[in-house]
């Protein structure tokens, strides 16, 4: 069995979570102080910086638990501002 490494983290960078409903900032904590946004179209964002791939995994283990529905995941270019793709409400 072989396996190709790039000495980095796989999958490390930003992303934003969308998530249908609204979350309160209470919440923050939860997802280890990443940022929360509700936007005015009725999601809620999630965004920052993830270590690796077993991190965004745990990540989204912990949308799943919330029990709001899930609408995207992206990764986010790393030099991009942190802000959500939607104006906050």
């Amino acid at each position: 069995m072989s396996e190709t490494t790039t000495g980095g983290h796989p999958e490390a960078g930003r992303y934003e979570i969308r998530l249908r409903g609204h979350l309160d900032a209470r919440w923050a904590a939860w997802f280890d102080g990443m940022s929360l946004t509700n936007a005015s179209n009725g999601t809620t964002v999630i965004s920052g910086p993830v270590l690796d791939q077993a991190a965004l995994y745990g990540l989204l283990q912990k949308v799943r638990d919330v029990g709001l529905p899930l609408v995207s995941v992206t990764q986010v270019d790393p030099g991009r501002p942190d802000v959500p793709t939607v104006a906050p409400r």
